[in-house]
């Protein structure tokens, strides 16, 4: 029988009043509603400790621990889904990932995700919990992230990911005009009616996201954003709450901004960018077995470079 991974975490304040297996939906999106119902059926599920029932209110603060047998269901098939390799060894791989490429399966959605390449790259990584994954970008966010290759080092991956010891820095294009660089120190939780996106929140998780100017544009900026802690769609959801939503954001965008009397490439590139123009272009850390510190760097998507372009040209123009 497969040993079990146990999955913990700490009811966030947001939850307060849900039932228990609607507070799990929330902090465990992988897994389907009915399996964790079913786990809390099974007595897989202990909060501070103790077995509840589904329809068990939760007050926001216990702890909750879930030991996860995999089933055969439960277990990813590996697909020949092309992989941009940055780095590797026998350890940890580095990889430069594309945008509209999910990182890891969800319920609705099990197949053409990175976690899918990384078994057929990696079969042994069908031993390590998620594949080795350590942390994720967006579906359609572009750029590095680090997978694990044994429990070792996804162990300690994580401990460094907690002690905020990497180094996580990203370029993104704003809607807006930012006068100068800053920092946005506002808690993230869950949109209180729209449980599917990410707000600041008073109620939310302590997050803060440094930003420093790269470019200005007539109506644009090109930012560049370190992350200081590692909440859901945080850089998002922060630039939208300082009214400088990234460009493209399906979600969190708003209107789309065009300069006026710009050229027809400019306004046609903007209106056919249909993600959020941001992309993970370094990611530094500490080996999790040699201890060395390395760090990667990724240029921008093509997408995004030719949105530069035409952005600084009309820039020149409009100022000369």
């Amino acid at each position: 029988m497969d040993q079990p991974e146990r999955l913990t975490a700490v009811v966030p304040p947001e939850l307060a009043g849900l039932r228990l297996d609607q507070a799990l939906a929330e902090m465990f999106p992988d897994y389907s509603r009915a399996r964790l119902q079913r786990w809390i059926r099974d007595g897989q599920v202990q909060v501070d400790a103790r077995g509840l029932r589904a329809r068990d209110k939760v007050h926001g603060g216990e702890t909750v621990q879930i030991d996860v047998v995999a089933t055969p269901e439960d277990r990813w098939e590996p697909e020949s889904i092309p992989l941009d390799l940055v780095y590797e060894d026998e350890h940890i791989l580095v990889i430069a990932k594309p945008a509209g490429l999910v990182v890891h399966p969800a319920v609705g959605n099990r197949a053409g995700t990175l976690l899918n390449a990384l078994l057929h790259y990696a079969p042994e990584l069908a031993a390590v919990p998620r594949a080795g994954i350590v942390h994720r970008l967006d579906k359609d966010t572009s750029g590095l992230l680090v997978v694990a290759r044994t429990l070792v080092a996804q162990n300690r991956l994580v401990e460094q990911l907690q002690a905020r010891a990497f180094l996580r820095e990203y370029q993104a294009i704003v809607n807006g005009v930012l006068p100068a660089g800053g920092t946005v120190d506002a808690p993230i939780g869950r949109h209180p009616v729209h449980r599917k996106r990410m707000a600041v929140t008073e109620r939310g998780k302590p997050a803060k996201t440094h930003y420093r100017v790269v470019e200005r544009y007539r109506v644009h900026s090109l930012l560049k954003v370190s992350l200081e802690t590692g909440r859901t769609h945080q850089i998002r959801v922060h630039m939208a709450h300082i009214r400088c939503p990234i460009l493209g954001d399906p979600v969190y965008g708003g209107r789309m901004r065009i300069p006026p009397q710009c050229g027809e490439a400019l306004r046609a590139c903007l209106q056919g960018f249909r993600r959020q123009a941001l992309h993970a272009i370094r990611l530094g850390l500490e080996h999790p077995v040699s201890g060395e510190p390395m760090e990667w760097s990724q240029p921008l998507p093509d997408d995004m470079a030719e949105l530069v372009v035409l952005l600084r040209a009309d820039a020149r123009q409009e100022y000369k």
